[in-house]
């Protein structure tokens, strides 16, 4: 009933996180919606900041590289997916290169990823039945990214994350 009286839902959340391992996602095929930066990482607080490393070079080894995916469930919930890139040197491990085979695998269909422990890899599961396409927001990437990480950009050594890990 509600939907009939020209309400819109705000996005006003966006998690960054890999897909649950029971929901089905694609990821955004476009070029435009999928970006690699260099993201910190606070694994007590379970917070995820992307530092602009041309601004603050001093973080450089505390930060890692990711390809963020744009993703959605089939619930509708739109999140980035933070797939870690390969190391300057090329060095990856199994797990992040078959994450990023899942990634690709979502832009053309459906997919489950579950993490295979005795593989030591992610499995990719497609979807069986023909599940219609996603219905995307219409937001930029960058509009997403600021939704995703509002005051976790670290971009001068001021932010309370830096002073954080400088025991301040």
């Amino acid at each position: 009933m509600l939907e009939t009286t020209g309400v819109k839902k705000l996005l006003t959340t966006v998690p960054v996180r890999k897909p649950l391992a029971q929901d089905f996602v694609r990821v955004r095929l476009e070029l435009q919606y999928h970006e690699t930066l260099a993201l910190l990482e606070l694994k007590d607080d379970r917070e995820t900041f992307v530092a602009d490393l041309s601004a603050v070079p001093e973080l450089q080894g505390e930060c890692y590289f990711a390809t963020l995916y744009t993703a959605i469930s089939r619930t509708g919930v739109l999140f980035l997916w933070p797939v870690k890139a390969p190391t300057p040197d090329g060095r990856s491990n199994v797990w992040n290169t078959s994450a990023a085979t899942a990634a690709q695998h979502a832009m053309r269909g459906w997919i489950r990823v579950k993490s295979n422990m005795s593989l030591g890899a992610y499995e990719i599961f497609e979807a069986e039945g023909s599940i219609p396409d996603p219905i995307w927001p219409e937001l930029s990437f960058d509009a997403i990214l600021r939704i995703a990480f509002k005051d976790r950009v670290v971009r001068n050594l001021d932010h309370p994350v830096v002073k954080r890990l400088r025991g301040g």
